[in-house]
């Protein structure tokens, strides 16, 4: 009787017996030549040197004089650099900057407010209801888009000399928030769209008002949208020109986009002081982007999770 030999168990285990399995790399690494970084820097360079040159000779123009200013032989650096053009700016007797610089805060940011009050519930409701002639009001939203104050400045005037608004920050107020309502609607519309309805319907079932889901559960969902309609709302009401031009008439009440014309005589124009109002005109928009970011990244990622 032959005895049969067991086999051993180390050897039937699958490290022993079988030869290691060498996993295939999911990512592979970039390999991209060292001349090939270098061209793609100098090409971003180039891009930056060509966005930011007309605001780098702007600069350099605000610091020159007058009289450098309408050499026959110009130059791009300033032989003397004249820093007291952005204190003197402030007490020149074309126009009180100071106040025009408050009136376009007042104007932009009331303006911005009004519009985010008035759009935020339009969008949402769109967004959820389907009620009759929905598409035709979206429609409709998108059409005034095309309508701008400068076209429409005449009757604008009209309808507030009739109101005894005329001449007041409530009616740029209101002109603003009016022209850019529709575009902040259809932005923050697309983004309560792209938000499932059962994220709402679970909250409801907990109990949860409209409201409460309106705010607490699709507010940081869209916040990326809500960005994006305060920073074109905000930038498009700081820029507006046409429309402030004509109903506001007294030289304080006017912003910086109006009096920034003051300085531009029929015979003289001070250009130092033009650049040095552009450049503090565009400070404000430049800090709201700053400040901006940090909430649009965080907003990617916020949510509601129960």
């Amino acid at each position: 009787m032959t005895a049969t030999a067991t086999p051993d168990r180390a050897s039937e285990t699958p490290n022993a017996s079988r030869p290691p399995i060498t996993r295939k790399r999911r990512y592979t690494e970039d390999q991209i030549s060292a001349g090939r970084v270098a061209w793609r820097m100098a090409a971003g360079l180039a891009v930056l040197l060509i966005f930011i040159l007309p605001y780098v000779i702007m600069f350099f123009g605000s610091v020159k004089s007058k009289s450098e200013i309408r050499s026959v032989d110009p130059t791009y650096f300033p032989t003397e650099w004249h820093w007291e053009n952005y204190i003197t700016m402030w007490s020149t007797p074309e126009t009180p900057l100071v106040q025009n610089l408050i009136s376009t805060i007042v104007i932009s940011v009331f303006a911005t407010l009004l519009v985010l009050l008035v759009a935020l519930p339009a969008a949402y409701y769109t967004a959820r209801a389907r009620f009759p002639g929905r598409l035709i009001f979206l429609f409709l939203v998108i059409v005034t888009q095309m309508l701008q104050p400068a076209v429409l400045t005449s009757g604008l005037f009209r309808q507030f000399v009739t109101l005894g608004l005329s001449d007041t920050w409530l009616a740029m107020i209101l002109v603003n928030a009016a022209f850019n309502l529709s575009f902040a609607v259809w932005i923050m519309h697309s983004f309560f769209a792209g938000i499932p309805k059962e994220v709402d319907e679970a909250a409801q079932i907990d109990g949860a008002g409209r409201l409460t889901v309106l705010f607490k559960i699709n507010l940081p969902l869209v916040w990326p949208g809500i960005v994006t309609a305060i920073v074109f709302t905000f930038v498009a009401c700081w820029n507006e020109f046409a429309a402030s031009l004509v109903i506001l008439s007294t030289a304080g009440n006017q912003p910086l986009s109006v009096a920034l014309t003051k300085f531009v005589g029929q015979y003289e124009t001070s250009w130092q002081y033009v650049f040095g109002v552009s450049i503090v005109a565009i400070i404000p928009v430049v800090v709201l982007f700053m400040l901006i970011e940090k909430r649009l990244v965080g907003g990617l990622t916020a949510g509601s999770v129960k």
